[in-house]
C-alpha cells in the first residue's frame, strides 16, 4: 500500500491541474455586451437606406438588421428616439408597402418584448399617429400595437386610455377574417375598462355586442369576464335582482379562487339588500339565506338573516351596512333618498304587515322613521305595484295588511279583486273545515253508539194480483 500511494498522489494532482491551453486566463473569452446605438449613428443608417442609390430589393433585408441592432442595444432613452426614427423612415413616402409591411411585423413582433413601459408607451404611440393615415394597409399589424399599448395603460392604471385604444381596432374589416372568439375578447376587454371608468353606458354598448357571439366561445375564462361584466352592469343601472343572480352563479364556479367566489357570494348578499321587496327579492334572499357559504360573511349574513327572517331594521345596522358599499350603490335616487334607505323602508313596512293586521299612518311613519305622508305613499306605491297586499282608509287614517307580500302583478283595479277573490277563497275553506268537522263528528258518534238499521223490505208483486 505504502507503494501505491505516491501515484495515488500523482494522479489526484494530473486531475487538479489545468488541461490544454482552453484554462490559461488568457484565452478565456466573454461575451462582449451589447454596444449603444447613438442616434446620430441611426440617422446616418436611415439616410443611406433612403438615398436613392439603394435598390428596394435590399431595403426591407437592411431595415430590418438595423431594427435588430436597435432593439438588441442597451435600454435607454437613446432607444426610444432610435426606434421612432426607424418608424418615420419606414412609413414614409421613399419606403414601398412592399418593403415596409415585413419590418413592420418584426418590429410589431418584438415590440410587446420590450421592457419598458415607458419606451413602449411613447414608441406605440408614436405608431398609431403614423399608422392613422394608412391603417387599411397595415390593420394587423394596428391592432397588435393598440393591444400592447393597452397592456402598458392597464399596468399605469389608465383604463379609460385603454379602452380608448382598444376601440380604435378594426374589428369589422374586409381585409382579413378575424375569429369570434377575438372578437368577444377585445369587446370583454374593453368593457372591463370602461366599467373600471364607471362609464357603464358605453359598456353596455359593447358587451351587448360580445352577448351576441358569446355562445360561440369555448373559452371558460372568456365566459366569466363575460358574466362578471354583465353583472357589475346591472349592479351600476341598479337592476339589484339580476345582478343579484349574475354574482350568486359566479360564486359557483370551480374555476375561481375561493376567495373570489365567497367575494361574489358577498356582492350577491348586497344586491339582494338592495333590491326593491317583493316577491321576487324574497325568493332570492331564500336562495342566499340557505347556501351553506353565507355564514361564513359574518358581516353579510346578519343582516341577510333578518331580512329573510322578516325582521325590521335598526338605522344602527342599517349605518353599518352602508359604511360597505359603492359610490353608485350609495346614489340618491329621484326623491332625493338613497337606493339603500329606499330598501330599508320597503323591508319595514313589509315586515310590518307581518307583525299587525292594520295600523295607523302616524304610527307607520314613526316606525318607518319617515313623515306620515311619505309612509302613505310607499304604501301606497307597493300595494299599486302587487308587492303588497293590503287597502288604506283614508278616512280613518289606517292601512289594512291582508296577508303580506303580494304576487308582484299589478291590476287596473288596484288590490280590490284580488282582496275580494282572496276572502271568498277563505269563505268556501272555512266552509269546507265546518263541513269535514260535522262529517268527523258523526263517525265518532257512529263509532261508539252503532245503531242497527234493518234491511229495506222489497215486496214482489204478481202481474195479476190487485
Amino acid at each position: 500500500m505504502k507503494d501505491i500511494q505516491p501515484y495515488m498522489c500523482a494522479f489526484r494532482q494530473a486531475r487538479l491541474r489545468p488541461q490544454g491551453p482552453t484554462w490559461q486566463p488568457n484565452n478565456l473569452t466573454f461575451p462582449r455586451p451589447p454596444e449603444k446605438m447613438n442616434p446620430s449613428e441611426v440617422s446616418t443608417a436611415i439616410a443611406a437606406l433612403e438615398s436613392p442609390s439603394a435598390t428596394q430589393a435590399g431595403k426591407s433585408s437592411n431595415y430590418s438588421q438595423l431594427l435588430t441592432k436597435i432593439l438588441a442595444s442597451p435600454p435607454g432613452p437613446h432607444v426610444s428616439v432610435n426606434l421612432i426614427a426607424l418608424l418615420n423612415s419606414l412609413l414614409g413616402d421613399t419606403v414601398g408597402l412592399v418593403a415596409s409591411r415585413p419590418v413592420l411585423a418584426t418590429f410589431v413582433t418584438h415590440f410587446s418584448s420590450i421592457r419598458d413601459s415607458t419606451v413602449r408607451k411613447v414608441v406605440g404611440e408614436h405608431a398609431l399617429s403614423l399608422l392613422a393615415s394608412q391603417v387599411i394597409s397595415f390593420e394587423e399589424q394596428d391592432s397588435k400595437i393598440r393591444e400592447c399599448l393597452a397592456d402598458v395603460y392597464e399596468s399605469e392604471n389608465d383604463n379609460p386610455a385603454a379602452a380608448k385604444v382598444l376601440q380604435g381596432i378594426q374589428l369589422e374589416s374586409s381585409q382579413r377574417m378575424i375569429p369570434d372568439n377575438t372578437k368577444v375578447k377585445i369587446w370583454i376587454r374593453i368593457t372591463r375598462n370602461l366599467l373600471e371608468d364607471d362609464n357603464t353606458t358605453e359598456a353596455e354598448i359593447y358587451l351587448n355586442r360580445a352577448k351576441n357571439l358569446i355562445y360561440k366561445c369555448e373559452d371558460l375564462e372568456l365566459k366569466l369576464h363575460f358574466q362578471l361584466s354583465q353583472a357589475r352592469i346591472f349592479d351600476a343601472r341598479r337592476k339589484f335582482l339580476e345582478a343579484c343572480h349574475g354574482y350568486h352563479l359566479l360564486s359557483f364556479s370551480p374555476v375561481i379562487a375561493e376567495e373570489e367566489r365567497l367575494q361574489s357570494l358577498s356582492s350577491a348578499i348586497t344586491c339582494a339588500v338592495l333590491a326593491p321587496a317583493g316577491p321576487q327579492r324574497s325568493r332570492a334572499l331564500a336562495r342566499l339565506y340557505k347556501d351553506d357559504r353565507s355564514p361564513q360573511l359574518e358581516a353579510d349574513f346578519s343582516i341577510l338573516e333578518k331580512m329573510y327572517l322578516d325582521r325590521l331594521l335598526s338605522p344602527a345596522e342599517v349605518d353599518k351596512f352602508a359604511e360597505r358599499l359603492s359610490p353608485h350603490q350609495l346614489a340618491k335616487t329621484a326623491d332625493g333618498s338613497t337606493v339603500l334607505a329606499k330598501a330599508v323602508v320597503e323591508h319595514n313596512l313589509l315586515g310590518a304587515s307581518r307583525l299587525y293586521n292594520n295600523i295607523g299612518v302616524e304610527e307607520l311613519g314613526v316606525l318607518l322613521g319617515l313623515p306620515s305622508e311619505r309612509a302613505e305613499e310607499c304604501a301606497a306605491r307597493m300595494i299599486e305595484q302587487g308587492r303588497l297586499v293590503g287597502r288604506i282608509d283614508q278616512i280613518d287614517k289606517l292601512i289594512f295588511f291582508d296577508g303580506g307580500e303580494g304576487t308582484g302583478e299589478k291590476t287596473s283595479s288596484g288590490q280590490a279583486d284580488r282582496v275580494v277573490g282572496r276572502e271568498i277563497r277563505k269563505w268556501d275553506s272555512n266552509v269546507q273545515g265546518l263541513a269535514e268537522e260535522v262529517e268527523k263528528v258523526t263517525t265518532l258518534l257512529q263509532n261508539q253508539f252503532p245503531v242497527s238499521v234493518p234491511p229495506p223490505v222489497v215486496r214482489l208483486l204478481n202481474a195479476d194480483s190487485t
